[in-house]
């Protein structure tokens, strides 16, 4: 599943390029997980502003309205002036002056969604409960552990529940952990000042670095010009249970959290 490096590298990969461009037309392929909530007809006309990203969600500003972007489990975006002939997995394209936009998803959990602006019900439906984001200005340490301390549940599925911190998926949730020296168990309201601003920076320091390899590609992510990411190919614990620790040589664990997989070092995840 994409998760927030994925998403902001996609976004670097094609926002630029069409910004300032004009919708020429809109292309819908089978139903995704919500409906446009626009006739596609209504769209050509409009000049794309710019493209932002909210947690898992990109945002492409137009100059009436925005539309709103999830990639699902198994979605990704291609953008180029010269596309191939649509497949029986790409499921919208945005045609613009400068190229198309097209959402590829076998799985059909991604979406594409129109709204007049942040404030209308269906965008703050979506956006409304999310996080604070972990490489923005505002991702303060101590109103972190302030929230942490509200919060009884195990760590990790704090930071997977996305409303402390947005974006903060089970790759990295495991290697910003393992980072900061916490096990994946421990309440996260148990947490010192001292152990929250270290899971804090380690948080940022792993998304920033995933951003910086081109994110992870487990299965069939690749960015919008089919490139694939290799922050996976340095990761300290996830997907490595039984391998020595890159720190220790303890072998890594493997248990379930949630129905999620959670890896992590015993010695040096100690508590």
């Amino acid at each position: 599943m994409p998760e927030l490096p994925e998403v902001e590298v996609t976004r670097l990969g094609f926002a630029d390029r069409i910004a300032g461009a004009r919708i020429e037309a809109v292309r819908v392929g089978k139903p995704l997980r919500w409906a446009l909530a626009v006739e596609p007809s209504e769209l050509v006309g409009r000049t794309v502003l710019e493209v932002r990203r909210r947690g898992k969600y990109l945002l492409i500003d137009l100059d009436r309205g925005l539309l709103l972007m999830h990639l699902g489990m198994s979605g990704s975006l291609r953008f180029g002036a010269e596309l191939p002939a649509a497949g029986v997995h790409d499921h919208f394209d945005l045609v613009t002056a400068r190229g198309t936009l097209r959402l590829n998803d076998p799985r059909r959990f991604g979406a594409v969604v129109y709204a007049e602006d942040e404030a209308s019900p269906l965008a703050v439906k979506l956006l409304g409960k999310l996080g604070v984001e972990p490489l923005g200005e505002g991702f303060d340490a101590a109103a972190f552990h302030a929230e942490l301390r509200r919060r009884k549940a195990p760590i990790k599925q704090v930071l997977l529940a996305g409303d402390i911190v947005v974006g903060v998926g089970n790759i990295y949730a495991s290697e910003a952990l393992f980072l900061a020296g916490i096990r994946p168990t421990v309440s996260a309201s148990r947490l010192s000042r001292p152990r929250a601003s270290r899971l804090h920076a380690a948080v940022k320091e792993v998304l920033a670095r995933a951003v910086a390899r081109g994110g992870s590609t487990l299965r069939d992510f690749s960015d919008s010009e089919g490139r694939s990411g290799y922050f996976q190919l340095e990761a300290n614990v996830y997907d490595r249970a039984g391998e020595p620790c890159r720190v220790c040589l303890t072998p890594i664990r493997w248990m379930k959290q949630g129905q999620r997989s959670t890896y992590f070092c015993p010695t040096c995840q100690k508590y």
